[in-house]
């Protein structure tokens, strides 16, 4: 059942590309992580209203979306949710490196339904995350490959739960999946970012991790070599107060300096 569950919900959570447009009305399109759908949503239609410059927006694993702009989609701007997968497209040669910055921050938290009888726990070294599971499943990203599942895996390596956990880790192909899940309590556990679970009345946080047993969690942001001239609004308003605003509000840590 979870495993048709994780297949359907993929399908939901990922947006199929966009039409080709005529030329000289062809919209940005917008590469960025599942993580990111709510706020950016909102940051997208303040950018249109502002520049009458149309954005199309596909969400999904920032592994996946690489890969993506790697074979060839045409996109003209991907924001990821962790710097190594900008690398990538570094690497690659498919990303403008004089164009990035790092963007946004965020907490990595401990998630179950809302109705749970689970409460507040300290997460710390000796918390046994799978006895708190039961016998379901802990939901987050594909720990190989997607941000959010990778930030988990390192947390509970740190925090040394990470061999009795991972028989119950349930991956799914991005965070939003995850938070899914558990929002129908599918699963009874869930590890996601601070502002997915902000953004899903069905969940509740139980606990946050350390950010000293991961990495920071960083949105780098940058062009790709094959981005429109419009691009370069584009980022432009990433900076601007009125992106602060509505990244704030949504629960991200703004880390570039905001401009007008």
């Amino acid at each position: 059942m979870l495993r048709h569950t994780l297949v359907g919900l993929a399908a939901l959570v990922t947006s199929a590309a966009p039409l080709p447009a005529a030329a000289d009305d062809a919209p940005l399109t917008i590469f960025a992580a599942a993580s990111l759908k709510n706020a950016l949503d909102d940051v997208n239609a303040a950018f249109t209203q502002q520049s009458g410059i149309k954005v199309v927006a596909s969400y999904a694993a920032s592994s996946a979306l690489i890969k993506q702009i790697e074979n060839g989609a045409p996109a003209d701007v991907f924001i990821s949710a962790d710097p190594d997968w900008m690398d990538y497209g570094s690497q690659k040669k498919v990303i403008r490196d004089d164009t990035r910055f790092n963007l946004l921050g965020n907490k990595l938290v401990l998630i179950a339904p809302k109705d749970s009888k689970l409460d507040k726990v300290e997460i710390g070294r000796g918390l046994d995350v799978a006895k708190l599971a039961g016998d379901g499943k802990i939901a987050t990203g594909d720990v190989r490959a997607v941000p959010a599942g990778m930030y988990a895996k390192a947390a509970l390596e740190k925090l040394g739960a990470w061999a009795a956990t991972e028989p119950k880790i349930a991956m799914t192909e991005n965070v939003r999946v995850a938070l899914t899940l558990v929002a129908r309590g599918e699963a009874p556990l869930g590890i996601v970012y601070e502002t997915d679970a902000k953004s899903e009345p069905d969940v509740k946080v139980i606990g946050t991790f350390p950010d000293d047993s991961h990495s920071p969690i960083i949105y780098p942001a940058a062009a790709t070599t094959g981005g429109k001239p419009e691009t370069a609004k584009y980022l432009a308003f990433l900076h601007s107060a009125t992106a602060l605003v509505v990244f704030e509000r949504y629960g991200f840590t703004y880390l570039v300096k905001a401009g007008p």
